[in-house]
């Protein structure tokens, strides 16, 4: 058993499940941007408002950690997983605001299955982080999370074969395919966080 000479600063763990609890926020919001009359504008907004929040986040725990000196996990684990979470975020944010910029008003059906996927995702990222305090209950997490991603791939190439098809003129094939490939990068993004913590677990098991 190891001795602790300094206390350990636990408030990473509080940080981390805001972080989280901000991504199912912006999860729900792209359902929401799928529903019949949604107001676009205010949603889009919306959503920069969490990615605003989002990378306030990332910044505190980057502060947080560089004057820290007694962490509760490896220093580089605690950057790679902040950064993760930036990711997903980055990405749901960057896929709602190609839909307004491109002006996109007819959105393939499959697109809400991606986006279901990504809400799953966050509700579980989400209750799994406050559970990293103890590092217990978190192998179902990332099995979860695995197989979430693998269900978003055959999503992925569904829509791309839909978009190929000649349902589509090329142009609005060009920026279909940006908006389906940042919410697959968010699907993506949503394994790296749950890899992450797997590494952690096993680490400090």
């Amino acid at each position: 058993m190891r001795l602790r000479l300094r206390p350990r600063d636990d408030s990473y763990y509080e940080m981390f499940t805001d972080s989280a609890n901000n991504l199912v926020i912006a999860a729900r919001l792209l359902v929401e941007l799928m529903s019949d009359g949604a107001d676009r504008e205010a949603i889009t907004e919306k959503m920069r408002a969490c990615e605003h929040a989002g990378d306030d986040a990332t910044h505190a725990i980057m502060r947080r950690l560089n004057k820290s000196s007694a962490p509760p996990i490896h220093r580089e684990d605690i950057y790679r997983l902040a950064s993760n979470l930036d990711d997903v975020m980055d990405s749901m944010e960057a896929a709602v605001d190609l839909i307004g910029l491109y002006g996109l008003e007819r959105l393939p059906k499959g697109i809400i299955d991606q986006i279901e996927v990504l809400e799953r995702a966050a509700e579980l990222t989400a209750e799994a982080m406050p559970r990293l305090r103890t590092l217990q209950d978190l192998t179902r997490y990332w099995i979860e999370i695995n197989q979430l991603e693998n269900q978003a791939d055959r999503i992925y190439r569904k829509l791309l074969a839909r978009l190929f098809g000649g349902e589509y003129d090329a142009l609005t094939v060009l920026k279909l395919k940006d908006v389906i490939e940042e919410l697959e990068t968010a699907a993506d993004a949503f394994e790296h966080v749950a890899n992450t913590v797997e590494t952690i677990v096993v680490k400090n098991s």
